[in-house]
Order: C-alpha cells, then sequence, then structure tokens
C-alpha cells in the first residue's frame, strides 16, 4: 500500500483531515469527483469580487482551535454578517430583533417586546414540528412575514412537516444586536477560499475529475484507510434507497452598477417571488468596487446530476441513514462531512468534526 489515508473529497472534510494527517508525518492523496478543490467553497474571482459559486460561505466560530487552524491558511476580513428581508417588497431587519419589531409594531424596548411576544404566542410545551415552535415563539404575524413562505421554498414541504432544528439555529433577540450570528470570530478569507484550499493542501498530492465509486477497488487497495466524504447512501449503491436532499439553482447577472441591494443578502420571504435570496458578493469584501455582481438563488429538489445542498431530516431519511451507518465497516474507513453524514454543517462545524475524527480513529 502506498498511502497511509485516501481521501475521497476535497472539501473541508477531507482537506482538513488530510492536513492534520500529513503534519503528522502520514502520507495522503485527495481524489475529488470533482474538477476542483475546496468542495462547496470553492469560489472565483470576477473583476476583483470573489465569487462563491455554491452560495455564499461566511466563516464563523466560537471555537478558538478551529480559527487558529483555518488563519494558518489565508487572512480574513472582518466581515460581520447582517441580512435583510424582503416581504412583499417591505425590507426588514432579520434574524428577528428590536429592530424588527419597531418595523412591524412600532416596539420600542426589550419589555414592550416580551410582553408582546408573550400576548400573541400560541403557547406550546411540546412543539413537534416547526411552525408548532415559531407559533410558540413569535406568534402569526411574524410566522408569515418571515418564516411560512420561505420555509416552503427552501424545502418544498409545509412547515408542519418539517423538524424545529431547522430554525432553532437562527436566534431571536429582545435587543437592537441584527448580526446573523453569535459567534466571536467572523470573517470572510480576503483571498477567496480557492486560494485558502490550496494553501491548506500544499504539499498533498489531490488527483480531480477521478469518480471514486466506480475504481473503489483499486483506490481502497492503494491506502490503509479510506476517509470517504461523498453521500453515504451512493456508497451502498442505495440499498435501502435514496436520502432526500434539496438542490438549488442560481442565477448569476453581472451589472455596471455600483451597488445593486446595499447589502450581501436579501432573503425573500413571500410564497410569490420564487428566489430565496439575493447575494451581492462585493459586500463581504470589496463594496467599493464599479461593478457588481448578484446571485439568485431557486431552490430544487435533488435530482441526477444536481449538486446535493440541504439534507432533508425528517423521520423517513432519519430510518434510513441508521440503517446506512450500521454497514459502515470503520476498520477500512472513515465517513465524515456533509454528504457522508446527512448532516447540515456550517464549515467550523466541519473542521471540529475532522479534528475530532482524526484524533479518534488515528491509531498507527
Amino acid at each position: 500500500m502506498k498511502y497511509d489515508f485516501l481521501i475521497v473529497g476535497a472539501g473541508m472534510f477531507g482537506s482538513t483531515f488530510a492536513r492534520l494527517a500529513t503534519d503528522a508525518g502520514y502520507s495522503c492523496i485527495i481524489i475529488d469527483k470533482r474538477t476542483h478543490i475546496a468542495g462547496n467553497c470553492y469560489s472565483e474571482n470576477k473583476d476583483g469580487i470573489d465569487i462563491h459559486k455554491y452560495g455564499p460561505h461566511i466563516f464563523h466560530t466560537n471555537n478558538k482551535e478551529v480559527w487558529d487552524f483555518i488563519n494558518r491558511f489565508g487572512d480574513f476580513n472582518n466581515y460581520q454578517h447582517k441580512v435583510k428581508v424582503n416581504y412583499e417588497n417591505k425590507i426588514y431587519s432579520f434574524p428577528i430583533n428590536l429592530f424588527t419589531l419597531n418595523q412591524i409594531f412600532g416596539i420600542q424596548n426589550p419589555t414592550q417586546a416580551s410582553v408582546y411576544l408573550k400576548s400573541v404566542r400560541v403557547k406550546n410545551d411540546n412543539p413537534k414540528n416547526l411552525e408548532e415552535w415559531v407559533l410558540d415563539k413569535v406568534g402569526w404575524e411574524i410566522y408569515e412575514k418571515f418564516v411560512r413562505g420561505y420555509t416552503t421554498k427552501q424545502w418544498n414541504k409545509h412547515p408542519k412537516e418539517l423538524p424545529a432544528s431547522i430554525i432553532k439555529r437562527i436566534p431571536i433577540r429582545l435587543n437592537f444586536n441584527d448580526n446573523y450570528f453569535n459567534d466571536r470570530y467572523q470573517g470572510v478569507p480576503i483571498s477567496g477560499y480557492t486560494n485558502l484550499f490550496n494553501n491548506m493542501l500544499d504539499g498533498i498530492p489531490v488527483e480531480l475529475g477521478i469518480d471514486y465509486l466506480t475504481q473503489r477497488d483499486r483506490y481502497d487497495s492503494a491506502a490503509r484507510t479510506v476517509v470517504y466524504t461523498g453521500p453515504i447512501d451512493e456508497f451502498f449503491n442505495y440499498e435501502f434507497g435514496e436520502l432526500e436532499w434539496r438542490s438549488l439553482r442560481f442565477e448569476e447577472l453581472y451589472m455596471k452598477n455600483k451597488d445593486f441591494q446595499g447589502t450581501s443578502i436579501i432573503n425573500y420571504t413571500s410564497e410569490n417571488v420564487p428566489q430565496t435570496r439575493i447575494v451581492e458578493y462585493k459586500h463581504f469584501s470589496n463594496p467599493n468596487i464599479e461593478n457588481t455582481v448578484i446571485v439568485k438563488e431557486y431552490p430544487q429538489n435533488h435530482m441526477v446530476g444536481l449538486e446535493k445542498f440541504y439534507p432533508i431530516s425528517i423521520d423517513r431519511n432519519k430510518d434510513i441513514l441508521a440503517k446506512y451507518k450500521r454497514l459502515i465497516n470503520t476498520d477500512k474507513y472513515i465517513f465524515g462531512g456533509r454528504l457522508a453524514e446527512y448532516q447540515y454543517y456550517d464549515m467550523h462545524q466541519v473542521i471540529a468534526s475532522a479534528m475530532q475524527r482524526y484524533r479518534t480513529c488515528v491509531n498507527f
């Protein structure tokens, strides 16, 4: 065997694992089905604007070890993520905060906000789905303006059919803090994500355009351990059925405007508007450039040939996932990352997971 580790996938999990193993003296090789590194973090620069080709990626974490690790490979700016919502052509602050409550109800302080939300909440001590959880927190009007339409478009399911975990990660604040994230460390790499991954993979052999699953025996025999970051159901030839995903379609528009929307992201929460959001990438790092690029995002069902973005974590899929997990030969394979674990992860969570798996699984 030539390598200690064959890593399938040059995204965040695979690249982190490969870097840690290489730094410790193990031999690694990475292969990827795509023709580029960096997975869904892949970016391209267009006239000075770094465009995230698979949707916006803002790095944020409270984990200093993770922050120190990712900063080894590129400098980050001090971008603070603030999102706006467009509902029926009115702009609101988001996540829900005192700005939002003032815009809708005229509320001016935390006490008023607390009293009002208690008066409109649909009390439910045991919410069983996303709709019930939101109604228990903020009542019908905010649910209609910010949640129902957007969620239905994003998932192609009524909020009653979805778990509350999907939305619990978004804060509800009774102060004027309109930062999307609460994390201590935030930013976007100044030279772009692709350049950051190039630095992370320095000295590690990478082969692109390789479909591991069509050549599994060949590649498995090339390494003692395989780190697999692809879809878990595909690895097992869909023995228990296909796990459901939502995909996205991107419409990229180059404009000679100096500024299209005045901020990086505006979510469109009405069901009557087909896109879920418009991203203007210059606002992440270079707002003073004369031209601009916007990207409209349209959710769609996943089918063969499309990218898998969001796992649909309903009971049927959880049951299928559990069956696949029982098939993993842990003596040969390490499964990790969004696709292999059928888990929605932020970037910092993927890095932390790769660190933990490396430490617990490497016993050479």
